[in-house]
């Protein structure tokens, strides 16, 4: 069981987490403390469920040898059952050992092929995403939204913040096909939407990323957000252009216009570092799963709703005919499904 699980490795960031924490200048930002004691208490778990379960496992062979009775056995069954899911817990925790696993990420989806109907679709991947986090204890915040034209959302950006954000969440990079038939057409006819969707690893502002202004196309506009008391009611909304590399990053969700501008150009940070070193490490389409062409034949997951029912990965080849669950949020096995087929 040790060898799938990174004990040192684990330490050893416990130990540079734990130095950080003691640095005198880190609880002037109480947020980054906070998310990196977070982190910490996390890591501590593993280590403490591993140490746990290798001893557990060594009791139970000592129990195996003692066994007299078919009661005794039942025990002994029972008790193996819930080691060997604590271990394939442990399994999916030692492959988040990527650079940006532990990282924040943002969350992008943008509707392609088929109007109206992909809008709908991309807000229904928002409700999966956003039921998914409130699920398993992640918190969200909505960066930028546009809403759609007749229904749902022609983009969104949300910021995703808990245990190993971007190490679940990269899962989800990439065009996503719903099949089913169409609310909004009379006829009742089958229709195919697609929607992309890419997460970026929010980037340390340590990280030396030389943006020149001349580079920068910058535009203010009024909010389009859904109202209430988390949409601002002035031009504050912030559009950036990164004209060298056409990227584009969008915030709306401070009151003030300078705010949206700081929070933007982190995104447009974390964006570009991650395009250099996926450039130099030739993991760009796993990074960011967003230079696709958002249409049939490029999707990574297929939701079909009819004629029959059926959520397939097309990648990792996990499906499910329980769509109902998964667009309710219970996306984990996807995760974990790619997980341990990128390590195999």
């Amino acid at each position: 069981m040790g060898g799938h699980f990174e004990l040192d490795k684990t330490q050893n960031e416990i130990n540079n987490l734990k130095e950080h924490l003691e640095k005198e200048d880190i609880w002037s930002n109480i947020e980054q403390a906070t998310e990196l004691n977070k982190k910490l208490s996390y890591l501590q778990k593993s280590i403490s469920d591993y140490e746990s379960l290798i001893q557990k496992t060594e009791d139970l062979i000592e129990l195996l040898s003692l066994t007299e009775t078919e009661e005794d056995l039942k025990e002994i069954e029972d008790s193996y059952l819930a080691l060997q899911k604590t271990y394939e817990q442990l399994e999916v925790t030692s492959l988040l050992s990527g650079e940006y696993d532990s990282k924040d990420c943002y969350l992008e989806i943008h509707p392609g092929a088929g109007g109206t109907e992909s809008c709908d679709w991309s807000n229904m991947l928002y409700r999966m995403y956003t039921m998914f986090c409130e699920k398993n204890d992640y918190t969200y915040k909505i960066i930028d939204e546009q809403k759609g034209e007749e229904a749902g959302i022609k983009s969104v950006t949300i910021l995703i913040k808990g245990y190993f954000p971007y190490g679940y969440f990269k899962s989800e990079s990439g065009v996503h096909r719903l099949v089913r038939i169409s609310p909004f057409d009379s006829n009742s006819r089958r229709h195919t939407s697609f929607a992309s969707v890419s997460v970026t690893p929010v980037i340390d502002d340590t990280i030396n990323i030389e943006i020149k202004d001349s580079d920068l196309k910058i535009d203010v506009y009024h909010s389009s957000g859904a109202g209430g008391q988390s949409v601002n009611t002035s031009n504050s909304a912030v559009r950036i252009t990164h004209l060298p590399t056409k990227v584009v990053v969008s915030c709306q969700v401070e009151r003030s216009q300078n705010q949206n501008k700081e929070i933007a150009m982190r995104m447009l940070k974390s964006k570009l570092y991650q395009i250099e070193k996926a450039k130099k490490d030739k993991e760009k389409n796993d990074l960011k799963g967003e230079n696709v062409d958002i249409n049939f034949g490029s999707q990574i997951r297929n939701y079909v709703l009819e004629p029959y029912k059926l959520i397939k990965d097309l990648r990792t080849n996990y499906e499910t005919s329980n769509v109902t669950k998964v667009l309710d949020g219970d996306i984990k096995n996807f995760m974990e499904s790619y997980l341990k087929n990128i390590r195999s």
